[in-house]
């Protein structure tokens, strides 16, 4: 691409604010904004909000709709929904006046909500595709645009192919279609999300409870925060309605704010963003906290201790005890599948494996990225097993224990996670005292997730060569024998082809990765040991040889 062509392009084109900022714009900024296309993938778009082809904004967000709009075809039918971000609600309504000029009819959500619902709403309306206005957890800097096919399911990589496909034969400003929003629902080309689709949503969720019949005490006191998202509403609501009643809602993080201004990074897997739900937490004497992220399809966990202070769980850690309590309780009532199966992925403890096991379940084991345990509840669901399917969930706090949905969803976990903590609690056990039970019976597992930022086009050269030296083989990590190298960029054990590298180590393994939707390198460590000591200690080693290679 020639850039400063492509800049004055733009210069001639745009309006509002996005011509203002590209007035202001030097030579490195105009570098960074056009040097490349924002890349549409299986995740679909995410980047930072601004002017320029390397940037979230309306021009780009009709650009991948008109492709979209093509690949699919007139008389197609599309859901939409957005959450809190700045120019989400933007990009909603560009993103339905680009397919409704196509003759495409949108299913649009009237207010923002988590991103499950338009999986859901996906498939209860029978549309041909959802797309989701969000970044995630991502800095109020991001947004993004996500993409759902008929199943509910994020794209797969072939039909993102091709919807990149009709993208790239697109001229941004001469072959985009438009027609404005108000015109659409006039029209009845854009329509109404009714408020049944959402009640409908929230009883799926209800009917995820594996107490059957089992009394507890709901009468515990919970702090939960949306984190300026999307969450309170589905998340208050499945609870109340399912008798937890002692809510306080982190009032600075009640509403919807794009900027985030308490979390600049509204992430539940980050402390930062915890750290107000659990002042809260701590003044009202609460027993647990909950947050979900922007987009609610995540969901952090902070327990009360003996002590009375309060302890994070990881991602892993929720997830270990989700699967051992849905199974214990289906096998105590009798409730297993004749052929049950769990689905995590490769970058997830495999402490979950050893659980699984135990109760006779099956493990699958995917590729980073929820949209690939979708994949396999559609496969089950297409061979006659979807009732077979108990639950998935991958480290970094995404959970989905039924098949109502084809994504993580924030909302059938906090439900879950209130349901398990109030049944072992009116048993006399504490969640942390249960984990602790858990590594007791299968042996301790620290799992850590280290990420390294390179912005740019630099950046993104560096992760590759990054990547090239650590595919030259490693004999030892951190004093320990490498056993076995496994390059997903190979296609093994069947999954699709992916930049990911696993070093299988004398004490577990190492994972490391490029983000699929942030200008970061992840490495993930898995490390067994007697204790939490003797795992910390490995797990700095081998975390130290590491950062030295980058």
């Amino acid at each position: 691409m020639n850039v400063r062509a492509e800049y004055e392009r733009w210069l001639r084109h745009c309006e509002g604010d996005v011509l203002e900022e590209l007035r202001r714009m030097d030579e490195a900024r105009i570098e960074d904004a056009f040097y490349r296309e924002l890349a549409f993938g299986t995740g679909g778009l995410r980047g930072v909000i601004g002017a320029g082809t390397n940037r979230m904004n309306v021009y780009v967000v009709a650009k991948a709709s008109q492709g979209l709009a093509n690949y699919l075809g007139a008389g197609a039918s599309v859901v939409i929904g957005y959450d809190s971000r700045i120019k989400s609600d933007l990009f909603a309504r560009t993103a339905a006046g680009v397919f409704a000029a196509n003759g495409i009819t949108v299913h649009f959500w009237p207010e923002l909500l988590p991103v499950p619902t338009v999986s859901f709403a996906v498939r209860r309306l029978g549309a041909s595709a959802g797309v989701m206005i969000t970044a995630s957890h991502n800095p109020s800097k991001y947004n993004g645009y996500k993409v759902y096919g008929p199943d509910g399911c994020q794209i797969t990589t072939e039909a993102a192919a091709r919807v990149l496909g009709e993208i790239n034969r697109l001229d941004i400003f001469g072959d985009v279609k438009r027609m404005d929003f108000e015109e659409g629902m006039r029209s009845g080309r854009i329509r109404f999300i009714d408020g049944d689709v959402l009640t409908a949503f929230i009883e799926e969720v209800k009917a995820q409870s594996v107490l059957f019949g089992d009394e507890i005490n709901r009468d515990v006191a919970i702090v939960y925060s949306p984190l300026n998202g999307t969450g309170l509403k589905p998340v208050t609501r499945a609870l109340k309605e399912n008798g937890f009643t002692s809510i306080t809602v982190v009032e600075e993080q009640r509403e919807p704010d794009g900027r985030f201004p308490t979390c600049p990074y509204p992430n539940p897997e980050i402390r930062e963003a915890m750290e107000l739900g659990l002042q809260y937490a701590a003044r009202r004497n609460a027993d647990l906290l909950l947050a979900t992220d922007p987009d609610c399809d995540r969901c952090g966990i902070a327990v009360r201790t003996a002590a009375g202070d309060y302890q994070l769980l990881t991602g892993n850690e929720v997830g270990l005890l989700l699967l051992d309590y849905i199974c214990s309780q289906r096998l105590r009532h009798g409730k297993m599948p004749a052929h049950p199966v769990f689905v995590k992925t490769i970058v997830t403890t495999d402490l979950a494996e050893k659980i699984a096991a135990h109760y006779g379940v099956e493990t699958v084991n995917v590729l980073t990225g929820f949209k690939f345990i979708g994949e396999v509840i559609g496969r089950l669901e297409r061979d006659g097993r979807a009732a077979d399917y108990l639950c998935g969930f991958e480290e970094s706090y995404g959970y989905l224990t039924g098949t109502y949905v084809r994504d993580k969803d924030g909302v059938d976990a906090a439900f879950l996670i209130c349901e398990m903590f109030a049944f072992y609690r009116t048993r006399g056990i504490s969640l942390i005292e249960k984990l602790n039970e858990l590594y007791r019976v299968y042996g301790y597992c620290l799992n850590t997730l280290h990420s390294y930022e390179f912005d740019g086009s630099a950046g993104m050269r560096k992760m590759q060569e990054i990547m090239a030296d650590f595919r030259r083989g490693m004999e030892r990590i951190g004093g320990y024998a490498v056993l076995r190298t496994e390059d997903y960029g190979k296609g093994l054990q069947g999954l699709p082809v992916s930049d990911v590298l696993k070093f299988l180590t004398e004490n577990g393994s190492v994972v490391i990765r490029p983000s699929g939707t942030e200008p970061k390198l992840k490495i993930y460590i898995s490390v067994t040991a007697w204790d939490r000591a003797a795992a910390e200690k490995a797990e700095a080693g081998i975390r130290e040889e590491l950062e030295r290679k980058l």
